[in-house]
């Protein structure tokens, strides 16, 4: 009988040990400096992945625990497993399938060309000949113009931040970013910017993972939080809540009705 208290606190403190590892958090790697996707204002980190990975994570049972670094160390993060994922529009690529596991895209999207505004000699990709372009450093877009049949008559230059504004003040011609983030950016900054022509290539961005047994088995769990997102309509209503328009399941199109309406409505 002397015993009995004992064996019920190890029981319980066996209890609360498993119930600790049940809710984990996950730790997720983003830039902060993607609007809209990912932000501060006021100090508070906010945006549609902020709302995704928390809507993720409530689906999951799990804290979600937000890692804010600059976009181009995020992979490197992801790879030495200091992050478990990485939430900021990251664009799947064959290179990043050979190192990586990703989850099904949770927004598709186009590769856009955006110039300073009242600019008439660049109506697209194919006017980037013998211009400047800037890109965010360690993005997707740099690979896309670099893949062009006439990428060495362009001057890529890759950016950590403030490419947006440096086009906007004529110290570059151009720069790449996806179509919505674009379309938000020219609306909300007030920036004297413009999208040029249809957007060149579709993106399709899901959530990385590494390809071992504890990510295979993360990977999985966010996947199926992502499918019934998607069924419950939680993704569309967080897409619409920052875009203006659902991106989460239809393809460059949609992108492209998404930045003509964020533009009409400047």
């Amino acid at each position: 009988m002397s015993k009995l208290p004992g064996l019920i606190t190890i029981a319980a403190i066996a209890a609360m040990g498993a119930q600790a590892q049940e809710v984990e958090p996950i730790d997720v790697g983003m830039s902060g400096g993607y609007f809209p996707f990912t932000f501060v204002e006021q100090d508070v980190l906010q945006g549609f992945e902020v709302d995704f990975m928390n809507a993720v994570g409530e689906e999951i049972g799990r804290p979600v625990n937000f890692v804010t670094m600059s976009f181009s160390g995020l992979i490197g993060a992801l790879d030495s497993g200091r992050i478990d994922t990485v939430a900021n529009q990251i664009t799947i690529t064959p290179e990043r399938e050979e190192a990586f596991i990703f989850t099904q895209p949770y927004v598709i999207d186009g590769a856009q060309v955006v110039v300073r505004e009242g600019n008439a000699e660049i109506n697209g990709v194919d006017d980037l000949r013998g211009r400047s372009v800037a890109v965010n450093l360690g993005s997707n877009f740099e690979q896309l113009l670099r893949e062009l049949p006439f990428a060495s008559e362009i001057d890529i230059r890759t950016y950590e931040s403030n490419l947006e504004q440096d086009v906007a003040l004529g110290r570059v011609d151009a720069f790449v970013m996806d179509r919505v983030s674009s379309a938000v950016t020219i609306q909300e900054s007030e920036l004297p910017l413009q999208l040029s022509g249809d957007p060149f290539s579709e993106i399709q961005n899901a959530l990385p993972f590494r390809d071992d047994d504890e990510g295979r088995a993360l990977r999985d769990e966010v996947d199926a939080a992502i499918t019934t997102l998607k069924e419950n309509g939680t993704l569309r209503d967080i897409s619409e809540k920052w875009l203006g328009i659902d991106v989460t399941t239809s393809g460059t199109e949609s992108a492209e009705s998404s930045g003509a309406e964020a533009v009409a409505t400047e």
